[in-house]
């Protein structure tokens, strides 16, 4: 009797992980830069401008989702970039192409400097990555909700964890500028 439980213990094991299949296989050849332009930044920029109050000569133009197509495309883009930060957290990803340079060196760490920072660190990126997800998902709560305060109060946030993370990784010589600005400046030699 033991010996058959024993069998049909093993068999139910064997059965369970044959059903679970391989491990998933990502592709990471798109790199962090191409997420960021194709992805994160047109889709940023819709939920940043989905709702606006501009002054203009013929008077004040407010913008606004009205239709249930207009609430739904604000929906498709907040998805879009939430989605975007589960693929910049895949392990592997690489920064930029092999041999691309910073757009501006003297603001930006060049992309091996990036990776180094990330992958020191991956605990500090995915919290980074969380934090925009979070972000964007209060924009699905206010397009559920069809609160229009609720898109401007989440963009602000948006727009927070976008610079958190640009100041830890692309241009941290700047948060060392603006923690030299808030003692005052004084370590700033004249030229």
């Amino acid at each position: 009797m033991r010996v058959g439980s024993i069998f049909l213990a093993a068999g139910l094991m064997l059965g369970s992980t044959a059903c679970m299949g391989p491990e998933p296989q990502y592709r990471t050849d798109a790199t962090v830069k191409d997420i960021m332009d194709s992805i994160v930044d047109p889709n940023a920029d819709y939920l940043w401008d989905a709702v606006s109050t501009d002054s203009t000569l013929k008077g004040i133009v407010e913008k606004a989702p009205k239709t249930d197509e207009d609430w739904k495309e604000v929906r498709r883009h907040a998805v879009s970039l939430m989605e975007a930060m589960n693929m910049l957290q895949i392990p592997g990803r690489p920064v930029a192409k092999p041999g691309e340079k910073a757009a501006d060196p003297r603001v930006e760490e060049p992309p091996e400097v990036i990776k180094t920072m990330i992958d020191s660190d991956r605990r500090t990126w995915a919290a980074n990555a969380n934090g925009l997800y979070d972000a964007t998902a209060l924009i699905l709560k206010a397009v559920d909700a069809k609160n229009v305060d609720g898109i401007l109060d989440a963009g602000d946030r948006i727009d927070k964890a976008c610079e958190t993370c640009h100041l830890k990784y692309w241009y941290p010589k700047q948060t060392q500028l603006l923690e030299d600005l808030k003692r005052g400046g004084s370590e700033r030699k004249a030229p």
